[in-house]
């Protein structure tokens, strides 16, 4: 694992996590665009442009002032061999002073589902934010039913620690969320679902 500090750059076998560019719109909207039906099911509705070059340039943008003030590290996840863009996860939600804490969302396409790239790339993310970033807990959601992302969490090393009703909205209906955490030196018990 290899962390450039100005920015982030996160490398290991297979993979190379880093800020979106400008140049990465058509690899982007092309994995979005094929994997509309297979994310559907687990995300927010997006508004319309959501996938227009114009809305990504913005994003690219967003993602540069956000790792700045270390508010945010939104990762395009890179295969190394390739340079496929293979989904996203983002570090967001940093916040420093006692918490110490963030938050990490992703998405991968479905081609690239299930072969253990994101499994990687929340490996990578994880060391980038407790050794770092010196974060000591990291918190995912899901949805209940969402079998293979609740797998992920719980094989990268999150335990449940319950729900939050009517916590975001995915694919157009206020949806309760499974939560989970990661510490950094994890203090609890195990928590059964």
């Amino acid at each position: 694992m290899i962390f450039r500090r100005k920015t982030p750059v996160l490398l290991s076998e297979r993979l190379q996590l880093r800020l979106p560019r400008r140049g990465d719109y058509i690899p982007w909207a092309t994995t979005r665009r094929a994997a509309v039906d297979f994310l559907q099911q687990w995300e927010p509705i997006r508004p319309r442009g959501y996938d227009a070059r114009a809305a990504f340039t913005g994003r690219v943008h967003w993602a540069q002032r956000a790792a700045r003030a270390q508010s945010a590290f939104p990762f395009m996840i890179m295969r190394r061999e390739d340079r496929r863009l293979l989904g996203a996860i983002t570090l967001d939600n940093v916040r420093f002073g006692p918490a110490r804490a963030g938050t990490i969302g992703y998405w991968i396409g479905e081609e690239f589902a299930r072969q253990g790239y994101m499994r990687e790339a929340i490996g990578l993310v994880m060391d980038y934010a407790f050794e770092q970033l010196d974060l000591s807990r990291i918190e995912a959601a899901c949805l209940p039913e969402n079998v293979a992302s609740r797998g992920l969490l719980e094989g990268a090393g999150f335990k449940y620690e319950g729900v939050a009703q009517s916590f975001l909205q995915i694919n157009g209906r206020w949806r309760t969320h499974v939560l989970y955490a990661n510490l950094r030196h994890d203090r609890r018990g195990q928590a059964d679902a």
